[in-house]
């Protein structure tokens, strides 16, 4: 990979289980939590009874030299040499999207291995030592206990608060501080302990490396519990049977020579369709957002056994289930597995159906993150929610998830909610009073008319749905709906010169207007491809160094939008030009985060938000590409 990562991938299962390298060199500062708080790793090669650091900080230990970075979908291999050996470590979190064991089960992967360069024998040793702040919101927040444990094959240490409260709270700048962390090895004689530095406690793992053998880590979580959902505690996928932690850290350590060639083959797919939709710069992005954006996600399963694939809204306001940021992730989903989006909807669908729901239009989420019982907000519940935008993001949803899987039965399934939701639509979505949309830090904005467009594809989301559920009386009534709004829009939202403005109210204004992407990925010609072409090119008259602003209201941009506005594009070449300032701004950017989907177009820094899981929205062009012989 050419992009320099401005945040690292080590570990990814879930918004809790989670460890980044803030700097391309693996060595030189403490790993992360993706909130940006220390969580630290430390990892040492003795060679010859000299010891060198290659993973984490630590002042007292030479550093080995890195010499090679690559990040692909789901690994991140690194390679360092100290003058006498080169050593290869490779992250793997093989958290593939249609594998529901693989996607849930808490084990990440290190394999390590060595050569000598100076053509001389050595002797290794290899020592892993994982912070007590793995198991804790901070570290000396509580004492840990630790306990050298094993599993199979694979011996190691288990590190836990002593003061176990599971789910005791939400938020969002906040880790988990009930389970328990597992650091666990194959190797032969390793040794295990737990050892005190300062105040903090450690656990250390260690044992001899010959040289061209490999060496196994393991890296596991238990949560005990993942999600309250309505009052009710649940568990993952991986061990919705009763599986402890220590058979998953068993049944891992096994499969691992088949999930590590099924994860080269998939993220080579991955990179190989990026690559064909958009060119280098765009499989580079891409094979990075991937773990990022399923990593933001829990998936366990409701009392009836359905799955839930619950979003945290990380670096926002740590909201669970938000539909608006459902809603740009699910072209990622879609192409690699759409039952997850359904997931994603099933909590929002249910609380809409509640006696708690008052409104006529969609929820805006359904809690904060892990606790999943409805909204937080208590007196200002209105003034939070987006009434037109979340209906129109749940009613493409639910036609992307049926053109998809070739079903409309799930869609079937609340349809009174949709007709609803579409009735508020055609009400209030041709010119949408003074309301949030899904851009809510920019703050209120009446007749907005991109939010317009939201209005405009989710009465045509709705016509496919009909259609496929052989309603063609009401499918015909959506699409003239739908068809009447479009023109409407075309009326309304346009300066003399052609082009679109933010709000009709504002002539002379530009905006992004990605949601008319809905209209080339599904054919439905509401809008021409000449128009979406010219809105394009006028875009690239306000680019500044690192891309297109996200309206004329400010400097910053969000990355998904950059990319659905870029994929409206009729020409490869043209969309690779549009989304190259954001490959630069993350290739150059001083913010050194897990990727933030909200940035300066001026300086590349971040201007809030990170990890989160609307980068799936960033395969918008692939899914196009997949899609346009349907």
């Amino acid at each position: 990979m050419k992009l320099r990562a401005p945040c690292v991938p080590l570990i990814t299962i879930d918004p809790y289980f989670s460890v980044w390298s803030s700097d391309c060199a693996l060595n030189a500062s403490n790993t992360e939590h993706w909130t940006g708080k220390s969580n630290n790793i430390i990892g040492t090669a003795d060679v010859d009874g000299e010891k060198f650091l290659f993973l984490g900080y630590h002042r007292d230990i030479h550093k080995m030299n890195q010499i090679s970075l690559d990040i692909d979908a789901l690994s991140t291999t690194a390679v360092f040499e100290n003058g006498k050996i080169r050593l290869k470590a490779v992250f793997t979190s093989p958290v593939i999207a249609d594998d529901y064991i693989l996607l849930t089960r808490p084990v990440s992967y290190l394999e390590l291995s060595w050569e000598s360069i100076d053509g001389k024998e050595h002797n290794v040793h290899i020592n892993i030592a994982a912070n007590e702040e793995l198991c804790l919101d901070e570290a000396d927040q509580s004492p840990v206990e630790t306990e050298k444990v094993s599993a199979g094959k694979t011996v190691g240490m288990k590190m836990g608060n002593t003061v176990q409260k599971p789910l005791n709270r939400s938020g969002d700048d906040v880790r988990i501080d009930w389970g328990y962390f597992y650091l666990m090895t194959d190797a032969e004689n390793a040794e295990a302990f737990s050892a005190k530095v300062w105040s903090d406690d450690h656990v250390h793992v260690g044992a001899e490396l010959k040289e061209g053998k490999r060496m196994m880590y393991y890296f596991a979580y238990d949560d005990i519990v993942s999600i309250e959902y309505f009052g009710k505690h649940l568990k993952s996928y991986w061990n919705k049977d009763g599986k402890t932690i220590l058979e998953a850290i068993a049944e891992a350590a096994e499969e691992y020579d088949e999930i590590k060639i099924r994860c080269k083959e998939f993220s080579g797919k991955l990179y190989a369709d990026a690559f064909e939709a958009g060119g280098e710069k765009y499989a580079e992005l891409l094979s990075l957002a991937y773990r990022q954006v399923i990593a933001a996600h829990k998936l366990v399963l409701d009392e009836n056994g359905e799955i839930l694939f619950i979003s945290k809204e990380c670096f926002s306001n740590g909201c669970a289930a938000t539909v608006d940021v459902s809603y740009p992730s699910i072209p990622m989903f879609l192409l690699y597995n759409p039952e997850l989006v359904k997931g994603m909807m099933r909590p929002v669908i249910r609380y809409a159906k509640s006696d708690a729901w008052i409104f006529d239009f969609a929820p805006h989420d359904v809690g904060q993150y892990p606790l999943v019982n409805g909204q937080v907000y208590g007196e200002n519940a209105l003034k939070y929610q987006m009434p037109v935008e979340e209906c129109g993001n749940m009613l493409v949803m639910d036609a992307n998830v049926a053109i998809a899987t070739g079903s409309a039965d799930f869609a079937a399934e609340h349809l009174d909610l949709l007709e609803k939701w579409c009735s508020y639509l055609i009400e209030y979505g041709a010119d949408p009073g003074n309301q949030l949309c899904t851009d809510d830090f920019a703050g209120h904005l009446a007749h907005n008319c991109n939010l317009s467009l939201k209005a405009v594809m989710g009465l045509q989301g709705m016509s496919i749905i009909m259609k496929m559920l052989g309603k063609q009386k009401k499918a015909a009534y959506y699409r003239r709906e739908a068809k009447k709004m479009a023109e409407n829009w075309m009326n309304t939202a346009l300066n003399a010169d052609g082009t679109s403005n933010l709000a009709f109210d504002q002539p002379n204004t530009y905006s992004m207007k990605y949601n008319m992407v809905w209209d080339r990925v599904w054919k439905s010609k509401l809008f021409s491809q000449k128009f979406m072409d010219a809105e394009i090119a006028d875009n690239k008259k306000h680019f500044n160094k690192y891309g297109m602003p996200l309206d004329s209201r400010a400097d910053y941009t969000k990355s998904d939008w950059l990319v659905w506005t870029a994929s409206m594009a009729s020409s490869k070449k043209v969309f690779a030009d549009y989304i190259a300032p954001l490959w630069k701004a993350y290739n150059e950017t001083d913010s050194r985060v897990p990727m933030t989907d909200w940035y300066d177009t001026v300086s590349g820094k971040w201007v809030s938000f990170r990890h989160r899981t609307v980068q799936g929205g960033l395969f918008m062009r692939v899914l196009m590409n997949k899609w346009r012989n349907r």
